[in-house]
Protein backbone atom coordinates (compact mmCIF):
# COMPACT_ATOMS: atom_id res chain seq x y z
CA UNK A 1 0.00 0.00 0.00
CA UNK A 2 2.32 2.30 1.24
CA UNK A 3 4.49 1.51 -1.95
CA UNK A 4 1.85 2.58 -4.45
CA UNK A 5 1.22 5.66 -2.44
CA UNK A 6 4.93 6.55 -3.25
CA UNK A 7 5.12 5.32 -6.72
CA UNK A 8 1.71 7.61 -7.36
CA UNK A 9 3.00 10.60 -5.77
CA UNK A 10 6.12 10.26 -7.52
CA UNK A 11 4.05 10.41 -10.70
CA UNK A 12 2.13 14.04 -9.35
CA UNK A 13 3.95 16.63 -10.79
CA UNK A 14 5.56 18.83 -8.13
CA UNK A 15 3.77 21.89 -6.68
CA UNK A 16 5.88 25.31 -7.09
CA UNK A 17 7.59 26.62 -4.66
CA UNK A 18 7.28 29.36 -2.46
CA UNK A 19 9.21 32.26 -3.68
CA UNK A 20 9.69 31.37 -7.35
CA UNK A 21 8.36 34.21 -8.79
CA UNK A 22 10.28 37.43 -10.45
CA UNK A 23 12.58 38.08 -7.26
CA UNK A 24 13.71 34.42 -7.36
CA UNK A 25 14.08 34.76 -11.45
CA UNK A 26 15.92 37.83 -11.03
CA UNK A 27 18.68 36.27 -8.12
CA UNK A 28 18.91 33.76 -10.47
CA UNK A 29 20.19 36.04 -13.48
CA UNK A 30 21.28 38.93 -11.65
CA UNK A 31 24.11 39.03 -13.64
CA UNK A 32 21.87 39.86 -16.77
CA UNK A 33 19.48 42.42 -15.24
CA UNK A 34 22.47 44.17 -13.73
CA UNK A 35 22.94 44.65 -17.71
CA UNK A 36 19.70 46.57 -17.87
CA UNK A 37 21.10 49.40 -14.94
CA UNK A 38 22.82 51.53 -17.67
CA UNK A 39 19.78 52.06 -20.36
CA UNK A 40 17.43 52.16 -17.60
CA UNK A 41 19.42 55.05 -15.96
CA UNK A 42 19.75 56.72 -19.21
CA UNK A 43 15.85 56.84 -19.91
CA UNK A 44 15.49 57.97 -16.55
CA UNK A 45 18.01 60.53 -16.25
CA UNK A 46 17.55 62.22 -19.76
CA UNK A 47 14.16 61.21 -20.99
CA UNK A 48 11.95 60.86 -18.14
CA UNK A 49 13.72 63.04 -15.74
CA UNK A 50 13.21 66.18 -17.30
CA UNK A 51 9.65 66.37 -17.72
CA UNK A 52 9.54 68.16 -14.71
CA UNK A 53 10.29 70.75 -16.45
CA UNK A 54 7.38 70.96 -18.98
CA UNK A 55 5.63 72.74 -16.08
CA UNK A 56 7.33 76.29 -17.57
CA UNK A 57 4.90 75.87 -21.03
CA UNK A 58 3.06 77.24 -18.36
CA UNK A 59 4.80 79.72 -16.42
CA UNK A 60 6.44 82.84 -17.26
CA UNK A 61 9.86 81.38 -16.83
CA UNK A 62 12.56 83.13 -14.90
CA UNK A 63 16.16 82.37 -14.65
CA UNK A 64 16.67 84.00 -11.98
CA UNK A 65 13.97 82.51 -10.16
CA UNK A 66 14.11 79.21 -11.36
CA UNK A 67 11.17 76.94 -12.27
CA UNK A 68 9.20 76.28 -9.16
CA UNK A 69 9.49 80.18 -8.10
CA UNK A 70 8.53 81.68 -11.87
CA UNK A 71 4.71 82.95 -11.14
CA UNK A 72 1.98 80.70 -13.35
CA UNK A 73 0.40 81.99 -16.93
CA UNK A 74 -2.07 79.23 -17.77
CA UNK A 75 -2.47 78.90 -21.36
CA UNK A 76 -1.41 82.01 -22.64
CA UNK A 77 1.66 80.85 -23.96
CA UNK A 78 -0.52 78.69 -26.09
CA UNK A 79 -2.85 80.82 -26.59
CA UNK A 80 -0.56 83.26 -27.78
CA UNK A 81 0.67 80.65 -30.70
CA UNK A 82 -2.56 79.69 -31.88
CA UNK A 83 -2.88 83.26 -32.65
CA UNK A 84 0.23 84.10 -33.88
CA UNK A 85 0.26 85.24 -37.91
CA UNK A 86 3.13 82.70 -38.30
CA UNK A 87 0.83 79.53 -36.92
CA UNK A 88 -0.68 78.07 -40.00
CA UNK A 89 2.74 78.68 -41.92
CA UNK A 90 4.78 76.86 -39.29
CA UNK A 91 2.13 73.99 -38.89
CA UNK A 92 1.87 73.75 -42.76
CA UNK A 93 5.51 73.85 -43.50
CA UNK A 94 5.73 70.90 -41.05
CA UNK A 95 2.81 68.65 -42.06
CA UNK A 96 3.42 69.15 -46.06
CA UNK A 97 7.03 68.34 -45.61
CA UNK A 98 6.81 65.42 -43.39
CA UNK A 99 3.72 64.48 -45.45
CA UNK A 100 5.25 64.06 -48.50
CA UNK A 101 8.59 62.72 -47.02
CA UNK A 102 6.21 60.02 -45.54
CA UNK A 103 4.49 59.41 -49.51
CA UNK A 104 8.08 59.36 -51.33
CA UNK A 105 10.32 58.52 -49.35
CA UNK A 106 9.69 55.53 -47.25
CA UNK A 107 8.61 53.70 -49.97
CA UNK A 108 12.15 54.37 -51.70
CA UNK A 109 13.95 52.04 -48.98
CA UNK A 110 11.78 49.25 -49.63
CA UNK A 111 12.35 49.36 -53.22
CA UNK A 112 15.75 49.44 -52.84
CA UNK A 113 15.66 46.63 -50.62
CA UNK A 114 13.19 44.31 -53.14
CA UNK A 115 16.00 45.40 -55.99
CA UNK A 116 19.13 44.17 -54.02
CA UNK A 117 16.99 41.04 -53.02
CA UNK A 118 16.45 40.19 -56.46
CA UNK A 119 20.20 40.81 -58.22
CA UNK A 120 21.49 37.28 -58.69
CA UNK A 121 25.24 38.94 -58.79
CA UNK A 122 26.47 39.26 -55.75
CA UNK A 123 29.38 41.46 -56.94
CA UNK A 124 27.54 44.16 -57.97
CA UNK A 125 24.27 43.53 -54.74
CA UNK A 126 27.30 44.50 -52.86
CA UNK A 127 28.64 47.28 -54.83
CA UNK A 128 25.09 48.78 -55.33
CA UNK A 129 24.73 48.38 -51.05
CA UNK A 130 27.85 50.17 -50.55
CA UNK A 131 27.12 53.01 -52.96
CA UNK A 132 23.82 53.25 -51.22
CA UNK A 133 25.18 53.56 -47.76
CA UNK A 134 27.79 55.56 -48.09
CA UNK A 135 25.76 59.15 -48.17
CA UNK A 136 24.29 58.17 -44.67
CA UNK A 137 27.57 58.88 -43.06
CA UNK A 138 28.61 62.05 -44.42
CA UNK A 139 27.72 65.01 -42.14
CA UNK A 140 24.84 67.21 -42.45
CA UNK A 141 26.89 69.85 -42.83
CA UNK A 142 29.11 68.63 -45.41
CA UNK A 143 25.53 67.77 -47.31
CA UNK A 144 24.14 71.22 -47.30
CA UNK A 145 27.67 72.51 -48.51
CA UNK A 146 27.50 70.07 -51.39
CA UNK A 147 23.86 71.43 -52.32
CA UNK A 148 25.64 74.85 -52.08
CA UNK A 149 28.35 73.89 -54.35
CA UNK A 150 25.67 72.21 -57.21
CA UNK A 151 23.21 74.25 -57.04
CA UNK A 152 24.41 77.64 -56.61
CA UNK A 153 24.10 80.00 -59.68
CA UNK A 154 27.59 79.07 -60.82
CA UNK A 155 27.35 75.56 -59.92
CA UNK A 156 27.30 72.76 -62.66
CA UNK A 157 23.42 72.40 -62.34
CA UNK A 158 23.12 75.74 -63.74
CA UNK A 159 25.93 75.55 -66.24
CA UNK A 160 24.25 72.30 -67.90
CA UNK A 161 20.98 74.65 -67.72
CA UNK A 162 22.77 76.68 -68.99
CA UNK A 163 23.87 74.77 -72.14
CA UNK A 164 20.61 73.74 -72.67
CA UNK A 165 19.48 76.91 -72.96
CA UNK A 166 17.47 77.75 -70.43
CA UNK A 167 17.72 80.13 -67.79
CA UNK A 168 20.18 79.65 -64.26
CA UNK A 169 18.17 79.28 -61.35
CA UNK A 170 18.76 79.93 -57.95
CA UNK A 171 17.41 76.89 -56.25
CA UNK A 172 18.09 77.48 -52.78
CA UNK A 173 16.93 81.22 -52.67
CA UNK A 174 13.99 80.25 -53.89
CA UNK A 175 10.73 78.68 -51.64
CA UNK A 176 8.99 76.73 -54.44
CA UNK A 177 12.50 74.94 -54.83
CA UNK A 178 13.29 74.33 -50.93
CA UNK A 179 11.34 71.36 -49.82
CA UNK A 180 11.99 69.38 -53.39
CA UNK A 181 15.69 70.06 -52.44
CA UNK A 182 15.54 68.93 -48.87
CA UNK A 183 13.36 65.76 -49.27
CA UNK A 184 15.38 64.77 -52.51
CA UNK A 185 18.89 64.49 -50.63
CA UNK A 186 17.22 63.15 -47.55
CA UNK A 187 16.36 60.47 -49.79
CA UNK A 188 20.08 60.26 -51.28
CA UNK A 189 21.42 60.05 -47.95
CA UNK A 190 19.46 57.93 -45.84
CA UNK A 191 17.77 55.51 -48.37
CA UNK A 192 20.86 52.76 -48.51
CA UNK A 193 20.74 52.97 -44.70
CA UNK A 194 16.79 52.62 -44.06
CA UNK A 195 16.43 49.80 -46.35
CA UNK A 196 19.30 47.46 -44.27
CA UNK A 197 15.72 45.96 -41.87
CA UNK A 198 14.35 45.20 -45.00
CA UNK A 199 17.02 43.37 -46.59
CA UNK A 200 17.45 41.38 -43.85
CA UNK A 201 13.44 40.59 -43.76
CA UNK A 202 13.87 39.60 -46.93
CA UNK A 203 16.40 36.87 -46.21
CA UNK A 204 13.97 35.34 -43.72
CA UNK A 205 11.75 34.66 -45.73
CA UNK A 206 11.35 30.63 -46.78
CA UNK A 207 13.24 30.06 -50.30
CA UNK A 208 10.12 27.74 -50.51
CA UNK A 209 7.66 30.39 -50.96
CA UNK A 210 9.50 31.49 -54.33
CA UNK A 211 9.87 28.03 -55.78
CA UNK A 212 6.63 27.19 -55.63
CA UNK A 213 5.40 30.22 -57.06
CA UNK A 214 7.88 29.75 -59.79
CA UNK A 215 6.49 26.15 -60.08
CA UNK A 216 2.79 27.82 -60.40
CA UNK A 217 4.58 30.02 -63.18
CA UNK A 218 4.38 33.25 -61.60
CA UNK A 219 6.11 35.73 -62.91
CA UNK A 220 9.26 37.77 -60.94
CA UNK A 221 6.65 40.83 -60.27
CA UNK A 222 4.66 38.27 -59.23
CA UNK A 223 6.36 36.67 -56.86
CA UNK A 224 7.40 40.00 -55.19
CA UNK A 225 4.03 40.63 -54.66
CA UNK A 226 2.52 37.76 -53.89
CA UNK A 227 5.31 36.98 -52.02
CA UNK A 228 8.69 38.99 -50.77
CA UNK A 229 6.11 42.29 -49.91
CA UNK A 230 3.79 39.73 -47.44
CA UNK A 231 6.86 38.43 -46.31
CA UNK A 232 8.39 41.79 -45.33
CA UNK A 233 5.00 43.12 -44.86
CA UNK A 234 5.20 42.97 -40.12
CA UNK A 235 8.34 44.97 -40.67
CA UNK A 236 6.87 47.58 -42.78
CA UNK A 237 4.06 48.03 -40.49
CA UNK A 238 6.01 48.48 -37.73
CA UNK A 239 8.51 50.80 -39.15
CA UNK A 240 5.48 52.97 -40.64
CA UNK A 241 4.06 53.45 -37.26
CA UNK A 242 7.35 54.43 -36.21
CA UNK A 243 7.75 57.29 -38.44
CA UNK A 244 4.45 58.78 -37.94
CA UNK A 245 5.33 58.64 -34.21
CA UNK A 246 7.46 61.42 -34.90
CA UNK A 247 5.85 62.69 -37.79
CA UNK A 248 6.02 66.59 -36.65
CA UNK A 249 9.94 66.56 -35.79
CA UNK A 250 11.63 68.02 -38.89
CA UNK A 251 15.37 67.38 -38.24
CA UNK A 252 16.27 71.29 -37.57
CA UNK A 253 20.14 71.41 -38.13
CA UNK A 254 19.94 70.32 -42.10
CA UNK A 255 16.70 72.88 -42.24
CA UNK A 256 18.51 75.55 -40.27
CA UNK A 257 21.65 75.45 -42.34
CA UNK A 258 19.71 75.78 -45.40
CA UNK A 259 17.33 77.80 -44.43
CA UNK A 260 17.76 81.73 -45.65
CA UNK A 261 15.52 84.91 -45.94
CA UNK A 262 14.15 84.42 -48.73
CA UNK A 263 12.85 80.44 -48.96
CA UNK A 264 12.06 81.80 -45.33
CA UNK A 265 8.23 80.71 -46.44
CA UNK A 266 8.67 77.46 -47.11
CA UNK A 267 11.50 76.20 -45.15
CA UNK A 268 10.47 77.91 -41.22
CA UNK A 269 9.25 74.81 -39.53
CA UNK A 270 8.25 74.41 -35.72
CA UNK A 271 11.14 72.85 -34.93
CA UNK A 272 13.55 75.74 -36.31
CA UNK A 273 11.35 78.50 -35.03
CA UNK A 274 11.63 76.66 -31.56
CA UNK A 275 15.26 77.19 -31.77
CA UNK A 276 15.25 80.65 -32.88
CA UNK A 277 13.03 81.86 -30.39
CA UNK A 278 13.63 79.60 -27.69
CA UNK A 279 17.55 79.02 -27.45
CA UNK A 280 18.64 82.57 -29.54
CA UNK A 281 16.29 84.81 -27.95
CA UNK A 282 15.40 82.82 -24.59
CA UNK A 283 11.71 82.88 -24.62
CA UNK A 284 11.97 79.72 -22.92
CA UNK A 285 8.57 79.36 -21.53
CA UNK A 286 6.92 80.05 -25.02
CA UNK A 287 8.55 77.42 -27.41
CA UNK A 288 8.24 75.13 -24.22
CA UNK A 289 4.54 75.36 -24.76
CA UNK A 290 4.95 75.07 -28.75
CA UNK A 291 7.63 72.00 -28.10
CA UNK A 292 4.67 70.06 -25.84
CA UNK A 293 2.08 71.23 -28.63
CA UNK A 294 3.90 69.52 -31.38
CA UNK A 295 4.74 66.14 -28.74
CA UNK A 296 0.70 66.02 -28.21
CA UNK A 297 0.42 66.37 -31.93
CA UNK A 298 2.85 62.86 -32.34
CA UNK A 299 1.53 61.13 -29.31
CA UNK A 300 -1.91 61.19 -30.51
CA UNK A 301 -0.84 60.73 -34.68
CA UNK A 302 1.18 57.55 -32.84
CA UNK A 303 -1.79 55.76 -30.76
CA UNK A 304 -4.49 56.07 -33.73
CA UNK A 305 -2.12 54.56 -36.28
CA UNK A 306 -0.96 51.95 -34.20
CA UNK A 307 -4.65 50.84 -32.76
CA UNK A 308 -6.00 51.21 -36.81
CA UNK A 309 -2.81 48.78 -37.45
CA UNK A 310 -3.59 46.24 -34.28
CA UNK A 311 -7.52 46.27 -35.71
CA UNK A 312 -6.38 45.78 -39.90
CA UNK A 313 -3.09 43.95 -40.09
CA UNK A 314 -2.97 42.68 -36.34
CA UNK A 315 0.54 44.08 -35.99
CA UNK A 316 1.38 46.61 -34.04
CA UNK A 317 3.63 48.13 -31.23
CA UNK A 318 1.43 46.99 -27.99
Amino acid sequence: MKSAQTSAASLTPSQPKRGSGLPRKIAKRYDLYLMLLLPIAWYLIFHYGPLYGLQIAFKNFNPAKGIFGSPWEGFGHFERFFDSYYFWRLLWNTISINLFSLLIAFPIPILLALLVNEIRSKHFSKWLQNITYIPHFISVVVIVGILNAMLSPTGPINMLIEALGGTPTRFLEEAGWFKTIFIGSNIWQNMGWQSIIYIAALSGVNPQLYEAAKMDGASRLRRIWHVSLPGIAPVIVILLILDIGHFMNVGFEKILLMQNNLNLESSDVISTFVYTTGVLKGEYSYTAAIGLFNSVINLILLLMVNRFARKTSETSLW
